[in-house]
C-alpha cells in the first residue's frame, strides 16, 4: 500500500443502510402523497439529506417553504434513526473487519468521510469506531459531495495531504469529490464502473492489492 491514509465513505462501503434510508424516505413521501420508488432512491446515493429531499419534492405538485422542508428532513431522520436502532455488529462483514485490521497492521491511517450526520450512531451500533483514526461527517461539514470538503477535513484530521490518501467510494458523486480534492480514488459497487476512479474494486478486500 503506497498510501499513508485511506478515507472510506460509510454507507455502501463499510456498511449498507440503503434499506433504512429507503424505508424512511418512502414513509415521508407516502405521508405527503408524493410518488417515490427505488429508482428515485438511487439518485439519493451520496447526496446530503436536504439535497435528497429536494429530489423527492420534484414529484410534488405543492410548493413548500424552507421551514417546512427542514421539518420534513427532521421527520425523515427521526424515522431513519429509529430504524438504525436495529443495526448491530452483524451488519459489518468479516471481509470488511479483516481488511481494516490488516490495513491498520500495515501502519495505514484510516478515516471515515461521510455526509451522514448519523455516522457516530452507525459506528457505535456496529462497533466499528475502533478501526478509525478520524471521522469527518455531516456534523463537521457545510458542503456536501461532490464538494471535497468532507475528504479534505478527514485528511486534515489524519495529519496527511490529499496526495497521501486514497478515497474509497461507492457513489459517483463521492468519486467526483475525491478527484476535486486532489485524492486518488477507488470505486466499489456502482462506482467501480466509473471511469474517473483510479482503481476499480470488485470486492472490499481488493483494497489490499492496491500498490
Amino acid at each position: 500500500m503506497k498510501f499513508k491514509g485511506v478515507i472510506f465513505d460509510l454507507d455502501g462501503v463499510i456498511c449498507f443502510t440503503d434499506k433504512y434510508h429507503y424505508k424512511a424516505w418512502k414513509t415521508l413521501a407516502d405521508r405527503l402523497g408524493i410518488y417515490f420508488d427505488e429508482q428515485i432512491n438511487d439518485r439519493l446515493r451520496g447526496v446530503s439529506r436536504m439535497a435528497s429531499l429536494e429530489i423527492i419534492l420534484e414529484k410534488s405538485e405543492k410548493h413548500y417553504s424552507e421551514e417546512e422542508k427542514l421539518r420534513f428532513a427532521e421527520e425523515k431522520n427521526l424515522i431513519y434513526r429509529q430504524l438504525l436502532a436495529e443495526m448491530s455488529p452483524a451488519d459489518i462483514s468479516n471481509e470488511v473487519r479483516e481488511t481494516l485490521t490488516r490495513l491498520r497492521g500495515m501502519g495505514v491511517k484510516l478515516a471515515i468521510g461521510s455526509s451522514s450526520k448519523n455516522t457516530p450512531l452507525i459506528l457505535n451500533k456496529t462497533q466499528t469506531a475502533e478501526y478509525f483514526d478520524a471521522v469527518s461527517d455531516g456534523n463537521n461539514i457545510t458542503r456536501s459531495k461532490p464538494d471535497p470538503e468532507v475528504f479534505l477535513k478527514a485528511a486534515e484530521f489524519l495529519g496527511l495531504t490529499s496526495a497521501e490518501c486514497l478515497v474509497i467510494e461507492d457513489a459517483y458523486s463521492g468519486i467526483d469529490a475525491g478527484v476535486a480534492g486532489g485524492f486518488s480514488t477507488a470505486g466499489i459497487g456502482p462506482a467501480s464502473k466509473y471511469e474517473k476512479a483510479n482503481y476499480h474494486l470488485k470486492s472490499f478486500a481488493d483494497i489490499l492489492s492496491i500498490e
